[in-house]
């Protein structure tokens, strides 16, 4: 008889297990790397039962979804993270879920979060989103102008700026992502050292290359599949 898929206990342990060994070969302890678990189509009855595990940090991709499965989970039974693109309208609902939000992109959309913080009392981590490869089809600003919009998020009220995000290239082989992964740490390296900022977060690597991106730095890896298994529409 075939065995089913792995429990979500040993998926969990295995995740972990591979942070821990490539946050060892990049000179690190496992503790510096954060797991957020993207629960985009995953059942809240799912979710409750990783946040049981011990799965602290939860990252969901769009506003309405985040909303109801917020709400079956709880506000407070885990740091929940924004990983999708953020569109400036909804600025203040994700000021009211999240305790972070990973891809802001331009002054337009900081601007409404820093907004909306200031209203509600709030100060919220925010993480640059940045366009490594340049790619249309992805969101983030481009290298070259990235200084600039980290002055100018850096200077608003209510956010607290503490470092950047990339989405890597579709590869087949997770090797193949790491010259991405390497480029954001440069770029990040660099905006520390021209501006004077403290951007000590780097949130890079899925299911398919956190491994890698871990290697190159990652402090905070967005893994879905290779935790909760394929879901519809991913």
């Amino acid at each position: 008889m075939n065995a089913g898929p792995p429990a979500l206990s040993a998926r969990l342990e295995d995740i972990r297990g591979r942070i821990a060994r490539a946050a060892e070969r990049s000179g690190r302890v496992a503790d510096a790397v954060t797991l957020v678990g993207a629960t985009k189509l995953v059942p809240a009855g799912r979710v409750r039962e990783a946040v049981a595990l011990g799965l602290s940090d939860l990252g969901e991709s769009r506003i309405q979804e985040a909303e109801g499965k917020i709400d079956a989970v709880g506000r407070a039974a885990a740091r929940w993270h924004m990983i999708g693109h953020l569109q400036r309208n909804k600025a203040g609902r994700a000021v009211e879920l999240f305790d972070r939000v990973h891809g802001v992109d331009g002054m337009s959309v900081a601007e409404a979060l820093s907004r909306r913080a200031t209203e509600a009392r709030r100060r919220i981590a925010v993480l640059v989103q940045v366009n490594v490869g340049r790619e249309a089809s992805k969101f983030g600003v481009a290298p070259d102008e990235l200084e600039p919009l980290l002055e100018g998020v850096a200077a608003l009220p209510g956010l607290a700026l503490d470092g950047l995000m990339t989405v890597g290239p579709a590869v087949e082989r997770a090797e193949d992502a790491r010259a991405t992964f390497a480029a954001l740490r440069t770029v990040r390296d660099r905006a520390e050292q021209r501006l004077g900022l403290k951007l000590p977060e780097l949130s890079m690597g899925m299911s398919g290359d956190f491994e890698v991106a871990v290697e190159e730095g990652a402090t905070l890896v967005r893994v879905g599949t290779a935790l909760f298994g394929r879901r519809d529409g991913t």
